[in-house]
């Protein structure tokens, strides 16, 4: 994987093997990041990064100088690389290793940005239960987003809050707003 934009453009990060993961591939980042390029100043962006992976999209967002990014995690192995390579980049990423779902249901600080990055096996149950919990809890800034990543093959253009939906390959990107917003 490697980092797009920003004061690390061009460099190439190689996740351990062994971690249970599906990076977003580069042409998916390129497209998700022209879109919120016109919404938003990356170096004002909170950042809540859900099913976190290899820390691949909190990278992105810090390279372009983002500050305030949570990553979070239920794999050990997942948080440590990212602890790893924030120290490493001098990224201010905080790391949080819990299960997504019990996180959002604790969790009091709103972001500006929430994208989640679930298994893409998921069940249309799993990928409603992210949107209402973001939604019940009320953790979007005003003019904030949902991003939710999934296959091509599932469709959540049915659930509440969502504006539209981007395809770049096998993936897609839904997004969510507050209503009114």
């Amino acid at each position: 994987m490697r980092i797009i934009s920003g004061k690390y453009k061009g460099k190439r990060l190689q996740a351990p093997k062994k971690l249970p993961v599906r990076p977003t591939t580069d042409m998916a980042k390129e497209g998700l990041f022209n879109i919120l390029n016109h919404h938003y100043v990356f170096s004002q962006v909170t950042l809540l990064d859900l099913f976190a992976g290899t820390g691949n999209i909190s990278y992105e967002f810090a390279s372009r100088g983002s500050e305030n990014i949570t990553a979070v995690d239920a794999n050990y192995g997942c948080v440590g690389y990212i602890k790893s390579i924030a120290k490493e980049l001098d990224f201010n990423i905080d790391t949080i290793k819990s299960d997504v779902y019990s996180y959002l249901e604790k969790v009091k600080r709103k972001s500006d940005i929430i994208f989640a990055d679930p298994p893409y096996d998921f069940t249309d149950a799993q990928f409603a239960k992210i949107a209402a919990l973001v939604f019940e809890h009320d953790l979007l800034n005003e003019d904030g987003l949902l991003i939710i990543e999934h296959s091509k093959h599932t469709k959540l253009d049915h659930l509440d809050n969502f504006s539209n939906a981007r395809k770049y390959g096998g993936s897609v990107f839904s997004f969510f707003e507050k209503s009114g917003s």
